[in-house]
């Protein structure tokens, strides 16, 4: 038998052979329902968009503060055991350590909302209703000096709120 002929005799084996194992898939998992997908696609944008039903005002969010986030966040907000969330506007371009808070980090007051409705409270994540969302978002807002007391969020006027970093970023276009 000539090399050429071994060599395509072999080439022919390997296509024949790869092609029975590209066949044979693994069998992983399951096919999603798309009533699965939609409850994880919760994705809120700066603009809005994602945004659910409901509404609530700093005055209702203070009781559901108290209740579920005082007892990482604070008082009011002020912090400790974790993080801060009032106070510290105007500190990101001085000299100084900047203090990195909804009110003087975030640009987005629906990106906040998006944070909070994903990871918020830290040992029930995902269990707050939209309304709590709303009024808990109004409320960290209100003691940031952003909202009013009885301003009521909602999936209109969250994405009006203007966030005082807003301009703070730097634009990204990702390509398409």
């Amino acid at each position: 038998m000539s090399t050429h002929s071994i060599l395509l005799a072999t080439t022919t084996c390997v296509l024949l052979a790869s092609a029975g194992i590209a066949a044979e898939t693994p069998k992983l998992g399951t096919p999603i329902a798309p009533g699965a997908v939609e409850a994880w696609d919760i994705s809120v944008e700066p603009d809005g968009v994602g945004l659910p039903p409901g509404s609530g005002t700093s005055k209702q969010g203070e009781a559901i503060y108290a209740a579920k986030c005082a007892g990482c966040h604070g008082e009011k907000g002020t912090g400790k055991p974790y993080d801060a969330l009032v106070g510290g506007i105007g500190t990101l371009p001085a000299p100084q350590a900047p203090v990195r808070t909804v009110g003087s980090y975030w640009p987005y007051a629906t990106t906040f909302f998006d944070y909070v409705r994903r990871a918020m409270p830290f040992n029930e994540t995902k269990s707050l209703s939209n309304d709590e969302l709303y009024a808990l978002t109004a409320y960290v807002l209100h003691l940031n000096g952003i909202v009013g007391e009885n301003d009521t969020m909602n999936a209109q006027t969250l994405p009006q709120v203007r966030m005082p970093n807003r301009d703070g970023f730097v634009p990204f276009k990702r390509g398409d």
